[in-house]
């Protein structure tokens, strides 16, 4: 709670002009009750036309007052909401962008999401209302007892019993219903999730007509969300009535003993009016603790999910300053694995078992195996998108570790197995591996990349607009200017996981062509032979583990498993040729 209220630090100034200003208004109500007993009982009673006018015109002037004074404090109280949420928002955004690989596996994107809207929505309507009215009404408890006892001490004990019993209640449905809102966050994070899944896989859904299925487990998501809404709100609404009949049950009790104090004589009827006035206000405000308790359980629900997200320990990756040579990026580009053990977070069991190799620098090496043979899991250990869990991996002779994170991911070209573009212009697309690139820089990146002809036919060539995800884009263009967005950063080492499985072979082969121009290490996860063997050597795993390292020559002599994957592309008579 702490941390995030911690951005209310910029706004204490406003914060305190409004609750200031909330106060205005606090005094004006407590005082009206006090200044109608004074009307009636000089002026009323009397019959004295001048003293109701005398008691009138300050009643209506301190009306004005609040209401002036009510409108300021809506302005201040909204600019201290949206400020509070605006940096929060930024700060949040970039907690997430330093977020391992593995911080992204605790958390799926429509949870993150729901953090970004719905929580920090509730904590900014909270404040607001909390600098508006929801901090008057306890005041209002307090001050409203306070004046019914300096007005008549006889007819205001009964406050002593309601209240302080109705606080307690109102604390034990806070305690509940905070707890009952959590799962509630939860059952919109769940929502979430299967909505975005649906809409991204739209496409999907209608080629395998799993239309049903899916309309089954959002109404399955929807119904557990409306189960949790409905049993909390019943909860909390539930207190209002035994907030209501305690109040009025004492308000009866008020009316009763003042009629009997004013046919006593020992009360005045202006006191036993401001008393009942008091009394209504008080009621009044423990009816509003309902919405209190409700915005402070979800504010205290949702401060909780963000401030985990908050807490998160992140290595620090400052922004990259593409003017700044001074900066030590990877010179040579060598690359050295020993003895590495990698297992996913969630996961005891490894998914690289004692990977030993070494890359040098300019060399070209295929990564080859079957499906989950931890060939990807390799790559993300070289820019630390993971962290091995055994061993020692190397660049230049310098652990990857006692890298900069900006450096280290500078020097490296990293073009994923399911290329992602972002909604903008095709330039922005390439740009975006060097934000300040020229014009001449991505054309020429784009040349390489083998898409320049490409772009050229479309009507707006460069500034042709990307879709959602590339979604106008057929797979080996997305492909294409995701290796282009690689290699404008003039990598020191380039790694492509499955990048050029969209593309036919004569573009691969100009494409690796190209490569071979810009000097770097090149890693290439592959499924193709002919790919592996325009390679310096091969790298071939299996299960996790390293079954052969070598040239296409080599490898086919000595490796049984290699011999397979040519027979299978190429049939027998190449397999055997050695």
């Amino acid at each position: 709670m702490k941390t995030v209220l911690s951005f209310m630090k910029p706004y204490k100034l406003p914060a305190a002009v409004a609750f200031a200003l909330m106060l205005v208004e606090l005094a004006v109500e407590l005082a009206l009750p006090f200044l109608l007993g004074k009307m009636i009982n000089e002026g009323v009673v009397n019959q004295d036309l001048s003293t109701i006018l005398k008691w009138g015109s300050i009643m209506i002037t301190l009306a004005f007052i609040a209401f002036i004074a009510g409108l300021i404090n809506s302005f201040y109280a909204s600019h201290v909401s949206w400020g509070f949420a605006y940096d929060l928002r930024e700060k949040l955004f970039a907690k997430i962008q330093a977020f391992s690989f593995s911080h992204l596996n605790q958390y799926p994107t429509s949870a993150l999401m729901t953090r970004f809207s719905n929580d920090i929505r509730q904590m900014q309507n909270t404040i607001y209302m909390l600098l508006r009215i929801m901090s008057k009404a306890p005041l209002i408890v307090i001050g409203g007892v306070v004046m019914a006892f300096i007005v008549n001490a006889k007819l205001a004990i009964i406050f002593l019993i309601t209240v302080p019993l109705l606080v307690g209640f109102v604390l034990w449905v806070l305690q509940i219903a905070s707890k009952l809102f959590q799962n509630v966050q939860k059952s919109v994070d769940t929502l979430n999730q299967v909505m975005q899944e649906n809409l991204s896989g739209m496409r999907l859904i209608k080629a395998f007509s799993r239309r049903k299925h899916e309309e089954v487990r959002f109404k399955k998501a929807n119904q557990s969300l409306a189960e949790r809404t409905r049993s909390t709100f019943r909860f909390v609404e539930a207190s209002m009535p035994v907030l209501l009949l305690v109040m009025n049950m004492s308000l009866l009790f008020i009316i009763w003993l003042g009629n009997a104090q004013v046919v006593a004589g020992t009360t005045n009827v202006g006191d036993v009016v401001a008393i009942i006035n008091y009394a209504l206000r008080v009621s009044m405000s423990i009816s509003m603790f309902t919405f209190i308790i409700m915005a402070f359980s979800r504010m205290q629900a949702s401060t909780k999910r963000v401030n985990d997200i908050l807490h998160i320990h992140t290595e620090g990756a400052q922004n990259v300053d593409w003017s700044d040579t001074t900066v030590n990026h990877v010179q040579r580009g060598t690359i050295s694995f020993q003895h590495v053990y990698f297992s996913y977070p969630a996961h005891k069991e490894s998914v690289l078992h004692d990977i030993t190799f070494n890359v040098k620098s300019g060399e070209k090496i295929a990564v080859m195996g079957a499906t989950g043979a931890g060939k990807t899991s390799l790559f993300q250990l070289i820019p630390r998108l993971y962290k091995a869990n055994h061993g020692i991996i190397t660049i230049d002779d310098q652990d990857v570790t006692s890298y900069p994170l900006n450096q280290l991911r500078d020097s490296i070209g990293y073009v994923p197995q399911s290329p992602l573009l972002f909604t903008g212009m095709i330039k922005e697309n390439i740009a975006w591996g060097k934000p300040r690139a020229t014009m001449e820089e991505i054309i020429q990146a784009a040349k390489d990349a083998q898409i320049h002809e490409t772009i050229m036919q479309l009507n707006e060539r460069y500034e042709t607009k990307v879709g959602q995800k590339g979604v106008n884009l057929s797979g080996g263009q997305k492909q294409r200017i995701s290796i282009a967005r690689a290699l404008i950063r003039k990598p020191k080492i380039l790694m492509l996981d499955d990048s050029t499985s969209a593309l036919d072979l004569a573009t691969e082969s100009q494409l690796l062509e190209a490569i071979e121009t810009y000097h770097c290490t090149t890693l290439i996860i592959t499924q193709k032979i002919s790919t592996a063997m325009r390679a310096d050597r091969i790298l071939l795993l299996d299960k996790g583990e390293i079954l052969a390292l070598g040239t296409h020559q080599f490898l086919l002599k000595s490796s049984e498993l290699y011999q397979r994957i040519v027979e299978s592309q190429f049939g027998k008579e190449v397999s055997h040729a050695k």
